[in-house]
């Protein structure tokens, strides 16, 4: 049996879906708002690749390295996608990335239920010790984004990897470790609250 297993979640403004290729032509459409290919430090795929895309995600699932989702608004549409990655069953660790939302969902509510319903899973439902997020040190929005979540800066793996255009990337690791969870969860909960209104 794998750890984690596909699961549906589902809130008020968003749901996750395990990843399928029959998503691939709403996440072709949804990709294109806000061309999102074209952010030199981000690693979004085009309309065209984005099968390929679907199924290294469903390979790295196959190798229980991460378990990805479709993501949809309350509407029921197709806006992204988003996983659990470098998975670490043995120590129950998971980072939530790979991230990408159509344009006209970014910085609403549904991208901070999303990573609520992530959160909730891993620590509540899969006991997870800590949930990281790493981004490039350029990507500043998902930086503060990612800050707003309260998550901590653990520090800077520099030269980490290349970024789609083969300039070195330094990546900014930040985690939520268990023990900080149910303060995040309120603040976070209480964010949403607010973004709703």
């Amino acid at each position: 049996m794998t750890w984690p297993e596909p699961v549906t979640l589902r809130g008020r403004f968003a749901s996750l879906e395990p990843l399928t290729r029959e998503h691939c032509e709403a996440l072709a459409e949804a990709v294109k708002d806000g061309e999102l290919w074209k952010l030199w430090y981000t690693a979004v795929p085009t309309p065209e690749e984005m099968l390929t895309e679907i199924d290294r995600r469903l390979g790295l699932q196959e190798q229980g390295s991460m378990l990805p989702f479709a993501v949809l608004d309350k509407n029921g549409t197709v806006v992204g996608m988003t996983t659990f990655m470098n998975i670490d069953a043995a120590n129950k660790r998971v980072e939530i990335g790979s991230t990408w939302y159509a344009r006209r969902v970014q910085r609403t509510a549904l991208n901070t239920e999303c990573k609520l319903m992530l959160m909730q899973h891993a620590f509540e439902t899969l006991g997870c010790i800590a949930v990281e997020y790493r981004t490039s040190f350029f990507n500043q929005k998902s930086r503060r984004a990612i800050e707003r979540l309260g998550a901590k800066l653990d520090g800077v793996l520099r030269n980490h990897q290349l970024h789609t255009d083969g300039t070195l990337r330094d990546t900014c690791v930040y985690s939520i470790i268990q023990s900080e969870w149910p303060t995040v969860n309120s603040h976070v909960a209480f964010q949403l609250d607010r973004e709703r209104h």
